[in-house]
């Protein structure tokens, strides 16, 4: 792709989409990327990935090398799977070293939380689902269960689950609610992008609205992974990189007889402004994505205008906010709720549900209409 291809107002797409939307069909998004600072940083980095393998690293200073604790290797190096089989079936020593881990990590994503919880946005919030890289293993399920506890002793009223769908697919099945309702009368799979500041996933999700229509059902199809973090490319390179695998994927979708959408849901790391520009939060990706000559989605636009003969829709929002928005079907019995995400960085976002369109109104939506029809 050339660089042009990815400069903002070049070949720009219809206006049909606002990215980094507030109001959305199932939810208004109150907040998203909130960034504490303190001191030097932001309080996010004091819960995020290497946050957990730092304290990791401090408790296994303070015990006794000889008890070859976790391996002969670096802290970076353990698996969450070697962290897991050492809780479960390690000698005391090693239990004792996790779960000195775990207690303390706790106590610094209260920290986190308690800091959200105080900002209005973030008021009234009663449950908070967690996602990211870290919930993959046990040890962070029960450091979640342990922060709850910890902040229902000092008298915060919070409920911490983990995502129900596994993290690396929760960032491509919440494109989902990303896409207009009019195109679920028509298509059954769409396209869906997680830009993470390591990894760059695609994937199809199947819509399976047969088998739940408020979109609990949605599943990967099938994903790519590309680990970009260990590649120097620049800007361009990557999003030419991106292209190239959505364009795989248009073909396997041909190939298989799917009914694909012409839709791309995206996730991005950042403040996703309504042009589809990045304000600021995307460091971690590969060269400046937050130029303002830099639009992704009038680049991925450019690249793929059409999928199955009809014009593509490209809708952006920030990555924590898709994550989060896997979850809507099963925060339909609270107000307000939100998300964080365990990563590179620490993404957040915060929720209110909408209600939900009567039988009527669906109806209207299949058939295309601005609103139900009037009755005799």
């Amino acid at each position: 792709m050339s660089g042009k291809a990815a400069e903002k107002g070049n070949g720009a797409p219809p206006d049909v989409t606002v990215h980094g939307a507030a109001t959305l069909t199932a939810v208004t998004v109150d907040s998203f990327n909130a960034q504490l600072r303190e001191g030097d940083g932001f309080v996010g980095d004091r819960a995020r990935r290497a946050a957990f393998f730092d304290i990791l690293a401090r408790w296994r200073e303070v015990a006794d090398r000889k008890l070859a604790l976790l391996g002969d290797v670096p802290v970076e190096e353990i698996s969450k799977a070697r962290i897991d089989e050492a809780l479960a079936e390690g000698k005391p020593h090693e239990q004792a070293l996790v779960l000195s881990a775990i207690e303390d990590y706790a106590g610094e994503m209260l920290a986190v939380i308690r800091r959200l919880l105080r900002t209005e946005a973030w008021r009234d919030t009663s449950r908070i689902a967690i996602g990211g890289g870290l919930k993959g293993g046990r040890f962070a399920e029960i450091a979640f269960a342990r922060a709850e506890l910890l902040a229902r002793a000092d008298g915060i009223e919070i409920e911490l689950r983990p995502i129900h769908n596994d993290p690396d697919e929760a960032g491509l099945i919440g494109s989902v609610h990303l896409a207009p309702s009019w195109m679920f009368a028509s298509f059954d799979d769409i396209l869906a992008v997680d830009i993470g500041g390591s990894n760059i996933r695609c994937g199809i999700v199947r819509l399976n609205l047969d088998k739940a229509d408020d979109l609990s059902k949605a599943r990967v199809r099938t994903m790519e992974l590309w680990t970009h973090g260990e590649e120097k490319l620049g800007r361009d390179e990557a999003v030419g990189r991106l292209v190239g695998m959505l364009e795989g994927l248009i073909r396997q979708a041909e190939k298989d007889g799917l009914s694909l959408a012409p839709f791309i849901g995206v996730g991005c790391p950042g403040s996703i402004a309504a042009d589809g520009s990045i304000e600021n939060g995307a460091q971690n990706l590969p060269g400046n994505w937050e130029s303002s000559r830099f639009n992704l989605p009038a680049a991925l636009w450019e690249a793929i205008p059409s999928i199955g003969g009809h014009e593509t829709t490209v809708t952006m929002h920030n990555d924590a906010v898709v994550q989060g928005l896997s979850e809507v079907p099963f925060m339909q019995d609270v107000e307000h709720w939100g998300v964080l995400t365990i990563g590179t960085g620490l993404g957040n976002a915060r929720f209110t549900n909408r209600a939900r369109p009567n039988a009527e109104q669906k109806a209207a939506h299949r058939r295309g209409d601005a609103r139900p029809k009037d009755k005799d």
